[in-house]
């Protein structure tokens, strides 16, 4: 900072030509007389927040110390107010900026800038500069631009003014400026092209994810508050004390997004989140459930008033955590959601499972793993260090699940890297590539004296349904094919044999079940069973000889499973034992009760349909399964009239028992607008079966435009209930909005 202190530029009015001078303020309060003296700076809040759109910041519109919040290489607007009119003629200013966190700094490594005032047209594009605007009386108006690739950071800003051949004053503002990434900069890494992409992917602070199975799609709203108090401070701590950014590299969405996927897990660096995937409710005593969670808003307040991690978290709630962190810091990122996700442990870009003679997962074999869902990010940018190609989305995954360069972290991949194949492309492009596209071997355990008998081998099943939240709409919009090209043609299989043949971890599979097509199976299950209902399991067989009879023995199972599939409590199993003529049909059903599953049900209430067949007379050996989930209810939100920004209105939730049980401990947790923190509300009795659940509460939205709310219902009972509402508020001065403009579409 001295270094900049002691020398700076000044610019003659009228005359092309910059003088470097030695700086020594004479005075520092300003009263040394004829000196120009800046006594304060107005930031035009109103102005630059439309202009950047920063103006739902609550640095931006807090009632005390308001900052200002702008985009790299755009313009913004500073109102000086000065003890006299500036005199272009006899009187130079200076901007120092600099970066508030960092104290050895200069502008060689971009941690610091000397910005003189310049006349209209004397800028240079993509640098930081300060231009003559306009002047009234001792208000002079001036345009700054930050650096089309500053850091983002918080800037202080110093205002040097000198008479020249005579004295000079110094003056310090008390309040920093914050410069985010810019989606509406051309020379920016992160423009996105698109309004209504830059109004989703950067503006929207609310949104859906995907959870369930890849048949019973679940909608999860979630409030990213990106906007909201603690939140961008939270952010730039993250990318400078967790995820220990330093210097250029926090002007980098590639090293920023890469940092911030470490940064938002607490293993290796003390993140944000830990996480938690136990199957009893005991295992997240001292914490708060993910499925409680309703938004990003109370996870990193807490976190940044305590700078300590925050129990508990599964994969949804970093996506959501990571999708606030990049929109806050101005990098379009959105949470996408993969079905049938693949857990490739070895790299080898297979999905060994490993079965017993009874189809029970024999995991101590394999750390290989197929999630019914998983939830990671993408954002976009450029790709400088891979080529122009490779730009646009990048996948970026919180989830600790393995570790990249020594760190639990993922990304960014680049999703054209990953569609064709390219997996030597930084970074983790292959754990990505088998995340959605890895073949899933099935193999039959009989004994240590024995060789594993491959069962079958299912190249179509992983990464189904890639989804993520449609723009400008609550809906899902399916992305499978910005990942792979569609199963069972030339193209994905040419890319994923590309693949492997780049893969440094391949090891040969011996094949030693013979191929037997006489007897087909084929499952037949209900999508729409809600829970507390009983359900059937079907498994249909045909034998298509004309000519062979043939014994089938076999067992038909259900266990509970949770999200990332880890098989818990058998809930039933039938054992059968018959015989197929020649072209015979048959089915096998097994009932399964709400006393059958009811307290064998772990949080997300799906199950894993499995069948284990032997055709005796042939020795062959058949495996199958599916998943399945019971649909829990949906809560329905309404609010009274037509909302308008500033005022208050009456929000009315309800959730219906679907259990022949009573609901006990009922508590919705809500987040909307104008709440600082996360509501929660505790019923005061218990909900009787067939009844509803009811609560109200008051909401005032701070500002028009669109808004969510988001709800959670748990009970000792039943969890993983949830609702939402979007909904558009007027200005007060249209005093309403029409029916039209009221989004009440629910879950």
């Amino acid at each position: 900072m001295e270094a900049l202190k002691n020398w700076w530029r000044y610019y003659f009015g009228g005359r092309r030509k910059y003088i470097m001078v030695p700086f020594k303020p004479d005075v520092i309060d300003g009263t040394r007389q004829g000196v120009l003296s800046v006594q304060n700076i107005d930031f035009c809040t109103d102005i630059n927040g439309e202009h950047h759109h920063t103006s739902r910041y609550n640095l931006m519109t807090r009632d005390e110390k308001k900052c200002l919040v702008v985009r790299r290489g755009q313009p913004f607007t500073l109102d000086l107010l000065l003890n006299r009119a500036y005199d272009p003629d006899k009187d130079a200013i200076s901007f120092i900026i600099y970066v508030s966190d960092i104290e050895k700094r200069g502008p060689s490594d971009g941690t610091s800038a000397a910005v003189p005032l310049l006349e209209r047209g004397s800028e240079t594009v993509g640098l930081w500069s300060a231009v003559y605007d306009s002047q009234v009386d001792s208000h002079l108006m001036v345009s700054v631009t930050a650096a089309a690739d500053c850091m983002v950071a918080a800037w202080k800003v110093d205002i040097d003014t000198k008479l020249i051949g005579g004295s000079s004053l110094s003056y310090t503002h008390p309040l920093p400026i914050y410069v985010l990434f810019n989606p509406w900069c051309l020379n920016d890494s992160v423009y996105m092209p698109g309004e209504s992409h830059r109004d989703e992917y950067v503006l929207e602070q609310g949104g859906l994810m995907f959870r369930g199975v890849y048949n019973i799609i679940k909608p999860t709203p979630w409030n990213y508050a990106q906007f909201e108090k603690d939140v961008l401070d939270c952010a730039l701590y993250l990318v400078r004390e967790v995820g220990k950014v330093t210097g250029s590299g926090r002007s980098s969405a590639i090293r920023t997004a890469r940092a911030l996927s470490a940064a938002v897990n607490v293993q290796d660096d003390n993140g944000v989140l830990f996480g938690n995937w136990g199957k009893e409710l005991s295992d997240y005593d001292g914490g708060t459930h993910p499925l409680k969670w309703v938004g990003s808003l109370a996870i990193l307040q807490r976190f940044y008033e305590k700078k300590k991690p925050v129990k508990y978290a599964q994969c949804w709630v970093y996506a959501g955590i990571l999708t606030t962190i990049c929109r806050a810091l101005g990098i379009p990122c959105r949470p996408v959601t993969g079905y049938d996700a693949a857990h490739d442990s070895q790299g080898s870009l297979t999905i060994d499972i490993i079965m017993d003679e009874e189809g029970n997962t024999m995991d101590e074999f394999t750390r290989d793993s197929v999630w019914n869902y998983h939830v990671w990010n993408e954002v976009w940018m450029e790709r400088p260090d891979l080529g122009p190609q490779y730009g646009g989305w990048q996948a970026l995954d919180a989830t600790p699940q393995e570790t990249s360069e020594d760190k639990f972290r993922c990304g960014p991949a680049s999703l054209k890297a990953i569609l064709d194949g390219e997996l030597q492309r930084p970074y983790d492009a292959t754990y990505v590539f088998a995340q959605v596209n890895a073949d899933k071997i099935l193999w039959k355990y009989s004994g240590e004296i024995q060789p594993l008998k491959l069962m079958a081998r299912d190249t179509t099943s992983i990464g189904q349904n890639i989804s993520t939240k449609a723009i400008g709409k609550m809906e899902r919009e399916d992305i499978t094919d910005t990942y792979k090209y569609p199963e069972r043609t030339r193209e994905e299989r040419m890319t994923m044999e590309k693949a492997l043949r780049k893969s440094e971890n391949i090891f040969a599979r011996y094949y030693l079940n013979d191929a037997f097509n006489d007897v087909t199976f084929e499952f037949d299950l209900r999508d729409d069973i809600k829970i507390g209902q009983d359900f059937s399991v079907v498994l249909h067989m045909k034998n298509r000889s004309t000519i062979n009879e043939h014994q089938v023995k076999g067992t038909l199972r259900v266990d509970t499973v949770t999200y990332a599939g880890v098989t818990g409590d058998g809930v039933k199993r039938y054992e059968f034992d018959m015989k197929l003529k020649p072209e015979q049909k048959e089915k096998v059903q097994m009932l399964v009760t709400f006393d059958d599953y009811f307290k064998k049900l772990i949080d997300q209430a799906s199950f894993n349909i499995a069948c284990l067949v032997t055709i005796v007379d042939r020795k062959f050996d058949y495996f199958a399964q599916d998943d399945f989930r019971v649909r829990n209810p949906d809560i329905k939100i309404t609010i009274d009239g037509k909302p308008v920004s500033r005022q208050e209105f009456t929000v009315h939730i309800k959730v219906e028992n679907p259990l022949p049980i009573p609901l006990k401990n009922g508590k919705f947790y809500i987040q909307g607008p104008g709440l600082d923190e996360q509501l929660r509300i505790a019923l005061d009795e218990n909900v009787a079966p067939g009844t509803f659940a009811t609560a109200n509460f008051k909401l005032t939205p701070p500002w028009a435009g669109r808004h969510q709310i988001s709800a959670k219902f748990t009970s000792k009972e039943i969890r993983d209930i949830d609702g939402f509402l979007s909904f558009i508020v007027s200005m007060p001065e249209t005093n309403g909005v029409s029916s039209e403009t009221v989004e009440t579409r629910q879950i």
